[in-house]
């Protein structure tokens, strides 16, 4: 079985022996002939897979009555996988989606690792730091990378432990989140977890 998670820059691929990943614009979908599995946010290229018999778009079998209507399928396939979590999605945007006993509670939305930084440096050149994930979010700091770090992590950490369920870490910065969520697990085939039940009810 061929899985394909697609964003706005890749195609991520999961197959029996590999995970791998493919650039949107050079890569051609018509290359696969075997039957691919698939969740998508990008248009363009949602498109450009309606005509191609062999690529099945997956999400007809998400039941969106829990769910908003302009929510990334990404976010919803991974919440899919888990019955009782905090998600934390850390990629261009970090993403934290809450689900008890299966139901879809809420969620919001936080700028990415890098976004942040590049928030900081637009103020002034002085802010210009890389975060310290490794600073102590038990006390006040006293120099300027470590007070941007507090001010990003520490609200990002109490908004997130404070729904006392499991910490799932997915995404490109996941193993960087976890420095600062000690308990939390990485799970780096989240979506993929949720799109194989998901195909069963096709």
């Amino acid at each position: 079985m061929i899985l394909c998670d697609i964003g706005n820059t890749s195609y991520h691929f999961q197959t029996p022996e590999k995970n791998y990943k493919e650039d949107v614009i050079n890569f051609n979908p018509m290359d696969i002939k075997e039957k691919v599995y698939y969740i998508s946010v990008n248009e363009l290229v949602q498109k450009k897979l309606s005509s191609l018999e062999n690529w099945v778009d997956i999400s007809d079998a998400i039941d969106m009555s829990q769910y908003y209507s302009t929510m990334g399928k990404d976010r919803i396939v991974a919440m899919e996988s888990v019955s009782n979590a905090v998600i934390v999605d850390a990629g261009s945007a970090i993403t934290v989606d809450i689900v008890r006993e299966n139901i879809f509670e809420g969620g919001f939305i936080f700028p990415g690792v890098n976004a942040m930084q590049e928030t900081y440096k637009r103020i002034s050149p002085a802010l210009d730091y890389v975060l310290n994930f490794d600073v102590n979010l038990e006390k006040l700091p006293k120099n300027s990378q470590d007070a941007i770090s507090y001010g990003v992590l520490k609200l990002l950490y109490n908004e997130v432990i404070s729904y006392r369920l499991p910490i799932i870490l997915t995404g490109g910065d996941a193993h960087v989140l976890q420095k600062i969520f000690h308990d939390a697990s990485v799970d780096e085939a989240l979506i993929f977890t949720g799109m194989k039940k998901l195909i069963i009810k096709l």
